[in-house]
């Protein structure tokens, strides 16, 4: 009969479309490949529905994320795994047990979410005169942005500008670098740079205009901007900004920045395969620059542009740091200097990265005197590699040259100072020896676990390989399916130079191995005959 139950059947649940059940026991038994898969292609829908412009669509994905079990566990884990996990906040909380963790996961509800304040505390600039305040959430609180960063990153990745380049995934530092040489290193290219710097970005961008651009709960985003912070034992409420230490804080400010790019293409338009004065923008977070063909456009027509998008939005520019430069003048941005000599453009690492990477050298070499040989090379090797590998896509090999050098000199008088009674051809026999065609490489030896004995070198700054950078297309979504196998090839082309970095380091450059063939060519293997081999030739 209609609308009776056959006895003895009992009515599944309906899943609601693209969540994922989740019938685990415990944290380890968390499939994360399917987690992360599951959450991709929600990310996927919601960065589809976003070029279509069908919000209400948008609005319903991104429910269905911040409440599937699969983006609360990859929140948690993200949560509980980036650098500042051991960090607690304002309760001391911190997540280390996987029985906290999996517990945490049931823990991720908006309804009744109240976050708790900030913990404020101050870091050193890089140079050391100023001090940047730094808020940290909870534990609980960080979870919450994570999980709600899930559904907010494909919609900002979808309208964000393409010459923004900060705090993006697939997207870095040398992609903005790779930019900035392809707009200035043709003979035709603009002479002028305007160097913009946002006075304090995070902490005066205007809460009202983040709640009217950002999409996503308003509830939710407004608990977090008003959550206040703590300094010593005083809570003090926060009516503008967002924290800096906060995991969606970055792309909050990215969104809060797009639409420059559009403004400035809307003023100075692009006809017959040229922009109008030359104008285009590259930015990373709240540093940008703009190029023009001269200082009068920059200075009357880009500057008050920039200006009054910034004043919709609380911020200002700096007038001490904002200036107007020449490209033979030469300018510093994303830790690079990019100058044009002879009407050619040269990006390298600027003089006071340099002394100062070497003053950080030099201080690690003076707290170790006492230290072994191999314990110092473990040290060292971790800070040379880093800089190197930064630097390695611009013209460093003077500069890699001269921290060679200056690092051979500090570590030679670091070894005579441990053995002043011994003369230097002692000291080098003992702490230097040849390795892949260099004659004098400082050197440890340690002892394994097995009791075998091993040798230890230190990173040569010059072995580093000077390549070029590719810098990632300007309209490149990782959340939209047709670009899938561009970065798959971007990955693969990536781990292939990993794999020649590891052979030049355990083998040394092509030229070190050539030699090393030339000068101990391998001896053709005599054949020994044997009654077999004879009775073999005879039949053949």
């Amino acid at each position: 009969m209609a609308g009776v139950r056959a006895p003895g059947r009992t009515r599944r649940p309906r899943r609601a479309p693209g969540a994922a059940s989740h019938r685990t026991s415990g944290w380890n038994q968390i499939d994360w490949q399917r987690a992360e898969r599951e959450v991709k292609r929600l990310q996927q829908r919601i960065a589809k529905a976003t070029m279509e412009g069908r919000w209400g669509r948008v609005r319903a994905l991104q429910h269905l994320l911040t409440r599937s079990f699969f983006g609360k566990a990859l929140a948690v884990r993200r949560a509980t795994t980036n650098r500042g996990s051991k960090t607690p906040g304002v309760d001391r909380v911190i997540w280390k047990t996987t029985a906290h963790k999996y517990q945490a996961i049931h823990l991720l509800r908006a309804r009744g979410y109240h976050p708790q304040p900030l913990r404020r505390v101050y870091i050193d600039k890089r140079d050391k005169k100023a001090k940047r305040p730094l808020g940290i959430p909870t534990m609980a609180d960080r979870a919450m942005q994570a999980l709600y960063l899930l559904a907010l990153d494909p919609i900002a990745e979808t309208t964000g500008d393409r010459s923004s380049y900060g705090f993006r995934p697939r997207r870095s530092t040398h992609d903005a670098i790779a930019q900035c040489f392809t707009l200035l290193s043709r003979q035709n290219s603009p002479n002028w740079i305007l160097e913009a710097d946002i006075r304090s970005c995070f902490d005066l961008i205007s809460h009202d205009m983040l709640e009217e651009r950002i999409p996503m709960e308003t509830t939710v985003l407004h608990k977090w901007l008003k959550a206040g912070y703590i300094e010593e034992a005083a809570i003090h409420r926060t009516e503008a900004g967002t924290p800096q230490g906060g995991i969606i804080s970055p792309v909050l400010a990215n969104m809060a920045l797009d639409g420059l790019q559009g403004l400035l293409e809307e003023h100075f338009p692009r006809t017959l395969g040229r922009t109008r004065h030359r104008v285009h923008l590259v930015r990373y977070a709240d540093d940008l620059i703009v190029t023009g063909d001269s200082k009068e456009v920059l200075e009357r027509e880009v500057r008050p542009l920039v200006e009054s998008f910034l004043r919709d939005r609380g911020l200002v520019l700096s007038e001490k740091k904002t200036v107007l430069t020449h490209i033979d003048d030469g300018f510093d941005f994303l830790g690079f200097n990019l100058r044009k000599f002879d009407g050619k453009l040269l990006i390298k690492p600027p003089k006071d990265r340099i002394l100062g990477f070497l003053r950080r050298i030099q201080e690690i070499i003076n707290t170790h005197k006492a230290a072994t040989a191999d314990h110092l090379i473990r040290l060292l090797n971790r800070k040379i590699r880093g800089f190197c590998r930064y630097y390695r896509h611009v013209v460093s090999s003077k500069a890699f040259t001269y921290i060679e050098n200056r690092i051979w000199r500090m570590l030679w008088r670091w070894a005579k100072r441990r053995h002043p009674n011994k003369n230097s051809r002692w000291v080098r026999a003992k702490y230097f020896a040849p390795h892949h065609g260099r004659n004098d490489v400082f050197t440890g030896q340690y002892v394994t676990a097995k009791g075998q004995r091993k040798t230890l070198h230190l990173f040569v700054a010059t072995s580093m390989e000077i390549r070029r950078h590719p810098g990632v297309r300007q309209a490149a979504n990782p959340y939209d399916p047709r670009y899938d196998d561009y970065f798959r090839q971007r990955d693969a082309h990536r781990q292939q130079q990993r794999l020649c970095d590891r052979r030049r380091q355990r083998h040394g450059s092509r030229l070190h191995q050539e030699l090393q063939a030339t000068q101990h060519p391998a001896t053709p293997l005599r054949r020994i005959e044997t009654a077999s081999s004879t009775r073999a030739d005879r039949e053949a």
